[in-house]
């Protein structure tokens, strides 16, 4: 990638995408973008990003792409055939996968790219709506440790905690631990909540008690409140969750790993994918829990 500041390629323009290319722009970086749903680029556009028509013209004009879809066949499909970015990046250039996708798609995408001589990295983020929009990310990087500290500006554009892990399919790892610990902890606070409106207590003063304390979390501290408001709109999606947590089950049982909090975590998740919440945040969990 060039000394100077790169033009970066940004694709998936979704609720953490959009807040994520807009501070890179801020930044003064040149900006391409592109998106299924052309429309959600329009804010971007508007400040001054460039709509390209696809993957691959993302890829020949920009000298570092960065994707942010939803799932990992949405990751194939970009990446991969005449159409896809590995076959029309410039030789040199650098793909950085934050879509959180499988490990074992990571080290296809890296072997693809090393090829052709391309540098790639898997990073995806945890921090949700609010840390997208305030870039405040965890960002969680695998790959060659001497590209992740050429892309570490423009990581630090979009995250706080920004950490390299290992080689390839490292940073899809870690955030499967991510996802796990999350998992396990939202069943404790839609619980916690349900027990406290149950026993009268005013939920807002429980927080204040608990959430500096040895049961605090982001959940507890970012989600709780949306509970109790009844707000119920995506930060990180069910559907997306439910993808997740389906990853994480697979990469356990490849490992002999049994993770019983997590299976328990995504059949209430699936509970509430079949009535139809599958497009709602994943604190709609309280919704499912304070019924029992």
């Amino acid at each position: 990638m060039k000394t100077e500041k790169p033009v970066i390629g940004f694709i998936g323009l979704g609720v953490m995408g959009n807040s994520m290319a807009s501070n890179i722009l801020k930044a003064g970086y040149d900006l391409l973008v592109y998106n299924r749903t052309k429309s959600k680029s329009d804010s971007l556009v508007a400040k001054g990003a460039k709509w390209k028509d696809s993957p691959a013209d993302i890829a020949v004009n920009s000298d570092l792409v960065i994707s942010m879809v939803g799932y990992p066949g949405d990751v194939e499909e970009i990446y991969f055939g005449e159409c896809g970015i590995i076959e029309n990046m410039k030789k040199g250039g650098i793909i950085v996968d934050m879509t959180t996708s499988k490990p074992s798609l990571a080290e296809k995408i890296y072997d693809e790219a090393k090829k052709r001589g391309i540098y790639s990295l898997d990073a995806p983020v945890s921090g949700g709506d609010i840390g997208a929009r305030d870039g405040t990310l965890s960002i969680m990087a695998g790959g060659d440790r001497k590209v992740f500290e050429e892309v570490l500006p423009v990581f630090k554009l979009m995250g706080k905690n920004i950490v390299w892990q290992g080689k390839a399919g490292s940073g899809q790892h870690t955030k499967m631990c991510n996802q796990i610990a999350i998992a396990g902890n939202m069943m404790g606070v839609c619980e916690m909540l349900a027990y406290a409106e149950k026993a009268g207590l005013d939920p807002k003063r429980v927080l204040e008690s608990i959430e500096t304390g040895a049961a605090g979390s982001w959940s507890l501290s970012n989600l709780t409140p949306r509970m109790i408001d009844g707000d119920f709109k995506p930060g990180f999606y069910v559907k997306h969750f439910i993808k997740d947590m389906n990853i994480a089950l697979e990469e356990a049982r490849s490992m002999q790993l049994n993770t019983p909090a997590l299976k328990l975590a995504k059949s209430l998740y699936d509970l509430l994918e079949k009535e139809g919440k599958g497009n709602c945040g994943t604190q709609v969990l309280y919704e499912l829990i304070s019924r029992y």
